[in-house]
């Protein structure tokens, strides 16, 4: 089942996709003499059941069996799927984009990436879904975008094992960590972050994929891992020219091991949105990176306002984004204060 939110109604509504078309669930429901969840909280928050439910209503719309209105995805303003979620955590899941940044820096490859998995918590309320993203005069000094897939939370836990974990997955999704790097790699020098390179804008979308669909890509977890892992091809491209690509199934720490972290002392809730982290050849600075180390002469890239990010992996759809630039000036790098000197 592929579910989306968009404006509809005065209020973010959750919409089933059936052959290009988008359902309303509420209204799909009441046709069929159901009460319903509205919004995309409401469905996550019934847990199972409530999803079970949705799913009852999917096949009545496959079925013909539901004669509510429906829109084509130009029709309407498709919203991030989980428009608000609880919490937006982000992983560390391939180890080609972390041993490639660390050469790319003259680092060794730190050994803790092998013992388990780690995350950063981001800005849930800069949760944004296909359309425009903008951008202040900072985020645009060496603005760029991660390739990652995302998970979204569908049930309550605490102390989840990985064994177990992949039970509480209500859903997948494409995600786009916006990245400033001038502004992270800057603050990251005083060991805390990342924080302003990262909580302008994190994309999610454009729909939330239920596990079910995506289990003709199972594939076994890498050795010495368990839970699900999947043979999905990742594609960035910018302008219509690919610059990225890779594999879900490249995954080392599998989403069950990085709930199982996540939820270790802490409740974990419907609605958390947790992403995978950078896919191997993901993001411009592991680009630019490598291309540097083989050819000094390499030209570097960055985004630009007016470019068009375009996320495809295989199962999740199509996440597109037009990158614009605010109508500001207001730069917090030229606020840095100068070390004052005896």
């Amino acid at each position: 089942m592929k579910l989306v939110s968009f404006k509809y109604q005065g209020g973010p509504a959750v919409g089933i996709y059936v052959n290009d078309k988008i359902y309303p669930y509420q209204e799909a429901g009441k046709a069929l003499g159901l009460s319903v969840p509205f919004s995309m909280r409401e469905l996550l928050e019934g847990e199972e059941a409530a999803m079970n439910q949705a799913k009852v209503v999917e096949a009545k719309i496959k079925a013909g069996e539901v004669t509510s209105a429906s829109f084509s995805w130009n029709e309407i303003e498709v919203l991030a799927p989980v428009p608000q979620p609880t919490s937006c955590r982000d992983g560390y899941a391939f180890r080609q984009h972390v041993a490639a940044a660390r050469r790319n820096r003259g680092v060794e490859m730190i050994a803790e990436f092998d013992e388990y998995p780690i995350f950063y918590f981001t800005n849930h309320n800069a949760i944004q879904g296909p359309g425009d993203i903008y951008c202040m005069p900072d985020h645009f000094r060496q603005l760029d975008f991660e390739l990652e897939g995302a998970i979204v939370i569908g049930k309550r836990g605490r102390n989840v094992k990985a064994k177990d974990a992949d039970a509480y997955i209500a859903g997948y999704m494409i995600m786009n960590d916006m990245s400033a790097r001038l502004l992270q790699m800057e603050e990251m020098k005083l060991n805390l972050g990342p924080a302003k390179g990262k909580d302008f804008s994190t994309v999610i979308g454009p729909f939330m994929v239920t596990p079910d669909e995506l289990a003709s890509f199972l594939i076994p977890a890498k050795p010495g891992h368990e839970g699900n892992n999947y043979n999905l091809r990742m594609t960035c491209t910018v302008n219509g020219i690919q610059v990225s690509e890779g594999n879900m199934g490249d995954m080392d720490w599998t989403f069950a091991e990085i709930v199982e972290r996540c939820a270790y002392g802490v409740d974990i809730f419907p609605g958390d949105v947790i992403g995978s982290g950078t896919v191997g050849t993901g993001c411009f600075l592991e680009l630019n990176g490598t291309g540097k180390l083989n050819d000094p002469n390499y030209p570097v890239q960055w985004l630009q306002a007016g470019d068009v990010v375009e996320m495809t992996i295989d199962g999740l759809g199509c996440l597109s984004n037009t990158i614009k630039k605010e109508d500001s000036e207001f730069s917090i790098l030229n606020l840095k204060k100068k070390a004052q000197t005896a």
